[in-house]
């Protein structure tokens, strides 16, 4: 199956969603106030979000109010202004090999799908031949440790971990010397993502940065923040708290298969404007894949 196609599949609740209400609101009708007004809530309940919602309304009343439209020509108009909303966001995640490593630091809070996108993204970058080491800093649970021991082995990739309750800023500080030593590519760093307490959560990754910067004080060079899809309107307010707790630098999307929610994609570039690396609609590592903003637009919308 091609990419379009699992994404489109792995879309289908989400699509559905969108497409049977937009069909059920502009069947034989005109594009009045009442019809934009069922659009904007239906686009809300989709977890677009309120501005997102408003703006899109905005532009399809200023380019077809009082036309007679099909469910189709909306559902083509909107994908347009989406793709044109996602457009800036997407950008592949980009590891500059002359680092030695490129450091990339993985957050998000338990359950998001952390510590398999790192498994994902080794086997990846593994495939495409470079030099690279994991780093099992999620120290708070037993399960994340073996879950990218099991992940390294599968991939060949050296996973550096520690004892459940070790220190993660000291299991990073090693990682990051037996990369620099090894002369690695890329290192991935696992992390703990307990909010529930969220002042330790934040001691824990300003002291992970801290002695990262003592051997690269460019390091690290990416935060990535993995989000889980179907959390919905949830993701936002964990985007804005890991920007309180850290620099992140970008954001992957995983199990867009498992949910009815893929509009939040579009409120989240509406509202942070932060790159949005990869997305994920699977369990296998080639599920995971570069965000388009175009595809995404039109698998949304259920359009080819």
């Amino acid at each position: 199956m091609s990419w379009f196609r699992k994404l489109k599949a792995g879309l289908a609740k989400s699509t559905s969603k969108l497409t049977g209400g937009i069909g059920a609101i502009f069947t034989k009708r005109r594009l009045d106030q009442a019809a934009l007004d069922e659009l904007e809530d239906l686009l809300i309940a989709a977890d677009l979000g309120v501005a997102t919602a408003a703006a899109l309304v905005a532009r399809l009343k200023r380019d077809k109010f009082d036309k007679d439209v099909t469910d189709q020509e909306v559902r083509e108009a909107l994908a347009a202004h989406i793709a044109e909303i996602l457009s800036p966001v997407a950008r592949p995640l980009a590891i500059e090999a002359a680092r030695k490593p490129h450091v990339v630091l993985v957050v998000g809070v338990n359950g998001s799908g952390k510590t398999t996108t790192i498994g994902k993204l080794a086997r990846q970058y593994q495939g495409e031949g470079l030099k690279l080491r994991l780093a099992a800093g999620d120290t708070f649970r037993a399960a994340a440790i073996e879950q990218l021991k099991i992940w390294g082995e599968r991939s060949r990739v050296p996973v550096v971990a520690g004892e459940q309750g070790a220190d993660a800023a000291g299991l990073a500080f090693r990682a990051l010397e037996e990369s620099r030593a090894a002369g690695d590519d890329l290192l991935l760093i696992d992390t703990a993502g307990r909010l529930h307490n969220k002042s330790l959560l934040m001691d824990e990754l300003a002291k992970v940065v801290r002695v990262l910067k003592k051997q690269d004080p460019s390091a690290p060079h990416d935060i990535l923040l993995v989000l889980d899809a179907t959390t919905g309107q949830n993701a936002i307010s964990q985007v804005a708290t890991f920007k309180e707790l850290v620099k992140v630098t970008g954001l992957v999307l995983t199990k867009l298969d498992g949910s009815a929610k893929g509009g939040i994609l579009v409120a989240l570039a509406q509202q942070f404007a932060l790159p949005v690396h990869m997305i994920g609609v699977g369990e296998g590592p080639e599920d995971l894949k570069d965000f388009d903003a175009r595809e995404f637009a039109r698998g949304l919308m259920g359009l080819e």
